[in-house]
């Protein structure tokens, strides 16, 4: 009795296999170690290792008795829950849960970063096309740079499937990476003095907001969505039906659940499914690494995008209503993760320098332009295609 007889696994091992073994590794490393995304990229990383051990009956394999497929957990996963988009989707009612608008309220203005801190996603879509990716696989890298894991989800599972792997795994690393990624971006695009601009208490009120205000929100932005652009009511309005749930005042329960358990759940049912496209003959490519270099682009030209967006508003800005250039770096999906990066960075430069509240608002302002943005994608790809 050979080799392969007894130890199938071990005889069908290649290379490939131990290199998607070791990126598992390190996900798990990164989420431990580093505290970077945890709740994703663990379970990201022990399933990377459960498909890229040969035979894993954790995917769809063939029965060599019968000639007959096993369907695999982690296969009946995806197909019931990505394929279907239901996971990125409970996932965007869980955050419409932890959001609160009442900081876009009160800095209304600062809602323009989400929409500057996209432009990275449109210019990264324009050069993927020019190496050769068609409109929609170039759509579904180019969200990428949102830093928004479930729009990146939604749109590669409608869009470029084959691609869903790879794209995954930069949109969610990326969020993470946050933290080491936006800082040298962001010195190089500013001088000291304009790190050290105070936000005007203008832009630091604390006018109550009415609770009307704050219920109205969600159903009228649903509402405008359904009528601009239909294909992207079910990113908006999820993400709004869950902000619904948290505003109204008679589903706190519902709310906190939303907040935590749907949350948790979801998110480790996500990232262990996700895994399932992580196998070494999809992931092994030489496009993997393009996708990946084209996902760092994306992203750190939407940080570029708000950033040279708060520059340019101030030339139109009196001296002692300047905005902080770094608060454009804010309009990314990274929420609040972005905010608290941009603080402690305004908080190194000067101790005295409180920037957290502008940057939150300018932060809830891009997991709205993110979403905004997979939706105009989700509408515009298929009449280009």
């Amino acid at each position: 009795m050979g080799l392969e007889e007894l130890l199938p696994a071990i005889a069908g091992m290649t290379w490939q296999h131990l290199v998607m073994i070791g990126v598992g590794l390190i996900l798990i490393y990164l989420a431990i170690a580093k505290n970077y995304e945890p709740t994703l990229l663990l379970p990201m990383g022990f399933g990377a290792i459960l498909v890229n051990i040969p035979l894993s009956s954790a995917l769809t394999q063939i029965d060599p008795a019968t000639g007959q497929a096993v369907e695999g957990v982690l296969n009946v996963f995806f197909e019931a829950g990505i394929a279907t988009e239901i996971f990125p989707l409970l996932i965007f009612i869980a955050i419409g849960a932890m959001i609160d608008f009442s900081p876009l309220f009160r800095n209304p203005s600062l809602l323009l970063f989400g929409a500057a801190a996209q432009f990275g996603i449109f210019l990264t879509m324009m050069f993927a096309t020019l190496l050769g990716y068609d409109i929609r696989e170039a759509a579904s890298i180019g969200i990428i740079g949102a830093a928004d894991g479930p729009t990146s989800i939604v749109v590669a599972s409608r869009f470029a499937p084959n691609l869903l792997g790879p794209i995954s795994v930069a949109a969610y690393s990326y969020m993470a990476l946050v933290p080491i990624i936006q800082p040298p971006v962001i010195r190089l695009l500013t001088s000291r003095k304009e790190r050290l601009i105070r936000m005007s208490s203008a832009t630091h009120n604390n006018k109550k907001i009415s609770k009307k205000a704050l219920i109205a929100f969600p159903i009228v932005i649903t509402i405008a969505a359904g009528i601009i652009a239909p294909s992207s009511l079910s990113l908006i309005g999820f993400l709004m039906f869950g902000n619904l749930i948290r505003e109204c005042g008679v589903l706190n329960k519902l709310s906190q659940s939303a907040q935590n358990e749907l949350s948790s759940l979801v998110t480790i049912l996500l990232g262990i499914t996700i895994a399932s496209t992580m196998t070494a003959d999809r992931f092994i490519r030489t496009d993997t690494l393009i996708i990946i270099a084209l996902g760092l682009f994306a992203f750190i030209f939407d940080t570029f995008g708000g950033v040279i967006f708060a520059k340019f508003l101030n030339l139109f800005r009196k001296e002692d209503n300047k905005i902080n250039p770094m608060i454009g770096a804010c309009g990314i999906s990274a929420f609040p993760m972005s905010a608290r990066v941009i603080h402690q960075m305004g908080q190194k430069e000067d101790p005295y320098n409180y920037l957290l509240m502008p940057a939150i608002s300018a932060n809830v302002g891009g997991q709205i332009g993110s979403v905004v943005a997979g939706g105009i994608i989700l509408t515009l790809v298929p009449l280009l295609a």
